[in-house]
Parts: structure tokens; C-alpha cells; sequence
């Protein structure tokens, strides 16, 4: 990136999901994840402070709306598909960063289950894929996904770029004590559509963030007619 594109970036209309879902059983208990949003709220301020105008879709997490930006709070998968839907068509780029739980009970009660009650077999049905169910949606527009892995990250994320119809992937793997969750580091790989692949050191995630905005700063350039 130039001086002057570091200055003046192509302003951006980003999407950016973070977080975990949370799946009820009851209105006590649910599914979810280890996900503490960390790495999708690097992104959000990094591209706020740039200047580009960021709606965040957040899932349950504890951290504050980094400044300048537009925030959606949202519970379950299903929330943060219908949340996708109604953006998507405001934006350039959308960031899917949130951990989205692949799965959630087929039945859910409207009152707490009394233990003595509930069977030790809880039947499960799938949640929607947000990307796969918007890839035909996508209109030119930047998409990014994430893989979370344990071991080597890329094959997987690999496939999943390939079909969800990503430009680009974030791959890392969440086994190692300081790139997984709940800390303030990260340790990623960017797998493009092209077949790039830049295995970065270990980051802060804010400056994993910087990687990854400047990446679709420099796409979204070549793609304004000059």
C-alpha cells in the first residue's frame, strides 16, 4: 500500500459479524461456543478508525461498541441470518467472523426443563450456513470468512473458501494456547480466491485486523476504474 492509499483509502460500507450464537434448550440452558468476539470487534474498530462505515452484527459477548460504530445485537443463528439479510444489500464487503453454532435443538421450551425431567438425549437439527445460504446474493461484493480449527487450518479452509464462494479465508488454529480464543493474540493464515496464501506471525488481533482490512482496501482499489 502507497502512502497516499494509507491516507486515503476507497471508502468501504462493511458488514462484520462476531461472536458465538447461543442455541436455547430452555430459557436457562444453551449451546454455544468458546467465542468471546474478540476478533471480529479488532476488525469492526480497526475499519471504523480507517474511516470506512461499519455495521457490526454482534452475538452474546462482553465488550463495548468500538467508536464510530453502527451495532445489532443478535442471540441465535438463525437471528444473525435474518440480521445478514437485511444489511447485506447496504454494504461492499461483509466480514464473517462469528462463530455460528452448526447445530440447535429441534425442540425448545418455553418454560426451564426440571432435571428429573429431561431426557440425557437432546435431538438436534441443523442451523442455517450464512454464507452458503447468501452466496448467490453476493453481487460483486467482498466476502470473508473465517476457519477455526485444531491442527493445520488451511485444507479445511481451502474447502470452505472454495464453497462458500469466498474471496477471502482467515485460517487459524485454535489449539494453540495464544491464538485461539478468549486472548488478545492471533495467529492466522489468508488463503485467497486466487490461491495466495500469507502465513502471518503471531499478531495482536488489532493488528491481525490491519492485515486483513488492508487486504480489501488494496481489492476494493483495483476494482475502482481509474
Amino acid at each position: 500500500m502507497t502512502p497516499l492509499e494509507e491516507v486515503f483509502p476507497v471508502i468501504m460500507r462493511m458488514l462484520v459479524t462476531a461472536g458465538p450464537t447461543r442455541e436455547h434448550i430452555d430459557p436457562v440452558r444453551f449451546i454455544s461456543n468458546r467465542s468471546t468476539g474478540k476478533m471480529g470487534f479488532a476488525i469492526a474498530q480497526y475499519a471504523a478508525a480507517r474511516g470506512h462505515a461499519v455495521t457490526l452484527i454482534a452475538g452474546p459477548v462482553a465488550l463495548a461498541t468500538p467508536p464510530g460504530v453502527q451495532r445489532v445485537d443478535v442471540v441465535s443463528a438463525c437471528d444473525m441470518l435474518a440480521a445478514v439479510e437485511k444489511y447485506l444489500s447496504t454494504c461492499d464487503a461483509l466480514v464473517m467472523c462469528a462463530a455460528v453454532a452448526d447445530w440447535r435443538p429441534r425442540q425448545v421450551s418455553a418454560g426451564k426443563l426440571k432435571k428429573r425431567n429431561m431426557s440425557p438425549v437432546l435431538e438436534l437439527e441443523a442451523n442455517p450456513d450464512i454464507l452458503k445460504t447468501i452466496r448467490d446474493r453476493k453481487n460483486g461484493r467482498i466476502f470473508v470468512g473465517f476457519a477455526a480449527e485444531t491442527g493445520d487450518p488451511r485444507p479445511e479452509g481451502r474447502r470452505k473458501l472454495a464453497e462458500k464462494g469466498l474471496d477471502l479465508l482467515v485460517a487459524n488454529d485454535v489449539a494453540q494456547p495464544d491464538a485461539g480464543f478468549a486472548v488478545d493474540t492471533n495467529r492466522v493464515t489468508l488463503l485467497t480466491a486466487d490461491g495466495e496464501e500469507n502465513a502471518l506471525p503471531l499478531l495482536s488481533k488489532l493488528e491481525v485486523a490491519e492485515q486483513i482490512v488492508a487486504w480489501m482496501e488494496r481489492t476494493t482499489r483495483r476494482a475502482v476504474p481509474t
